[in-house]
Order: C-alpha cells, then sequence, then structure tokens
C-alpha cells in the first residue's frame, strides 16, 4: 500500500490531476500527472484540508482509476496492486507536490507486470521532461 501521505483521497484532486494536468497515453494506462507549486483550488487555512502536507512540505500523491471495463473485481484489485508497487517505487523522483492519476485501459488486465512497468515508466519520462506551463514538447531537443 501507498503511505497515507501519498494518496489521493479527495474527488476535488482526481479532478485537479486530470483536468489541469497533463496526460501522457500509453497501451495499457493513461497517466495525467499535475505538477506541484500551482494552486489547485481555493486555500482553507484549516488543518483538516490538506491532511497530506507534513510540516509545509508537500509530497507526491497518486491516485488509481481501474474501471469495470478492466474486467472482474478480482483482475481489477490484481491490476490496481501492480500499479500501486509500481508508482510507490517512483514517488520520489516526482516534483513535491505533484498530482499523478493513473487509469488503466482494458488491455491492462492480460498484460504482465513488466509491461505494466514499461508504459508507466515511459510516460512518467514524457511528463516529466514537458514544461510544466502546458506548451507542447518540440522534437529540437532530441
Amino acid at each position: 500500500m501507498l503511505p497515507t501521505e501519498n494518496r489521493l483521497r479527495r474527488r476535488q484532486d482526481f479532478a485537479t490531476a486530470v483536468k489541469r494536468g497533463r496526460r501522457a497515453g500509453r497501451p495499457l494506462l493513461v497517466v495525467h500527472l499535475h505538477r506541484g507549486g500551482e494552486p489547485s483550488g481555493p486555500t482553507v487555512p484549516n488543518s483538516d484540508s490538506r491532511p497530506h502536507v507534513a510540516e509545509g512540505i508537500p509530497s507526491a500523491r497518486a491516485g488509481f482509476v481501474v474501471s469495470k471495463a478492466v474486467g472482474p473485481a478480482v483482475v481489477r484489485n490484481l491490476v490496481k496492486r501492480r500499479l500501486r508497487h509500481l508508482v510507490r517505487e517512483r514517488l520520489s523522483g516526482l516534483p513535491a507536490g505533484s498530482l499523478i492519476v493513473v487509469r488503466a485501459l482494458p488491455a491492462a488486465a492480460d498484460a504482465p507486470y513488466l509491461d505494466l512497468e514499461h508504459d508507466l515508466d515511459a510516460a512518467l519520462r514524457r511528463l516529466l521532461r514537458a514544461e510544466p506551463t502546458g506548451s507542447a514538447p518540440t522534437g529540437a531537443g532530441r
């Protein structure tokens, strides 16, 4: 499991990552990344509004979407466990305060662990090298 401070739980956080973040699609999954440092909505000085913030340094947080299109509950839970394990190993490489949502596609149900790992790494590489301003990356830097 992911530590509590690294979990996306609120609907608003999922929506922020999906709507304001960048997206990278792969054959097995789609990754949405909203980099930290950008406001995600109105700030409330209440300590319950941001339980993931420890001593002023927000950690990267992850959430997962595995719909019924992926398969029955046993398959969905297996895919979710695999993705959770993969993301947990990569959270330290994400900018502080980042929100990441990993959405499994139906092909993920039959995919081996290494294929999920390859697609996740490729999506994260693409998102992390992209400009945080939302501009499309150009091919000049290759």
